[in-house]
């Protein structure tokens, strides 16, 4: 669990990102040392971005390779400007927007013999899930549970999200599961 301190410099720095961005259309630049350690070192999350309850955006990454504070920071710079589904972030929906940093755990690949062996291991509300095939993957965070609250729901969306039916089923499919630890300002 992060501290107070840790919780606050995350959400301050992806605020502080989208500002940035704003003002000039770069990402913020962060030294990772002038932060707590623990946000100093690698470390992967998603940023989302929502306006009154709905999506405005959402990038993140699966894997940590960037000290997580600087992850943080480009994360809701692409949040705000670069995600494909909504037009970039404007002046005058800045003060609207509510910040959430999910802070992922390292994916653990998980072990099935067949689709309903996935979903009978999948724990609604607390995993976050990987699916890939090839080149293709995709990946929802455990609070899409709260829309699609059931494993085999959730299951087919996340397949349709890496550009399979959601019927599709192949032995060739691998799944990762992570947990994560949301921070939030609204």
């Amino acid at each position: 669990m992060f501290n107070d301190q840790e919780r606050e410099a995350l959400l301050e720095v992806a605020s502080a990102s989208v500002r940035h961005g704003l003002g000039g259309g770069q990402r913020l630049p962060v030294e990772p040392e002038e932060y707590p350690e623990r946000l100093a070192r690698p470390g992967a999350c998603f940023v989302t971005l929502t306006i009154s309850g709905g999506l405005r955006g959402c990038i993140g990454s699966l894997e940590a390779r960037l000290p997580l504070i600087q992850d943080c920071a480009d994360n809701a710079f692409a949040a705000a400007f670069r995600d494909f589904r909504f037009p970039p972030v404007a002046a005058q929906e800045l003060d609207l927007l509510e910040y959430q940093v999910s802070v992922l755990s390292v994916p653990a690949p998980l072990h099935f013999v067949s689709e309903d062996d996935l979903l009978s291991q999948l724990r609604p509300g607390t995993d976050g899930l990987v699916l890939e095939q090839g080149s293709r993957r995709a990946t929802f965070l455990p609070s899409v549970w709260e829309t699609l609250p059931e494993p085999h729901q959730f299951l087919g969306h996340l397949k349709q999200k890496a550009g399979f039916a959601p019927d599709y089923w192949s032995d060739a499919i691998k799944a990762y599961r992570y947990t994560v630890e949301s921070i939030r300002r609204m």
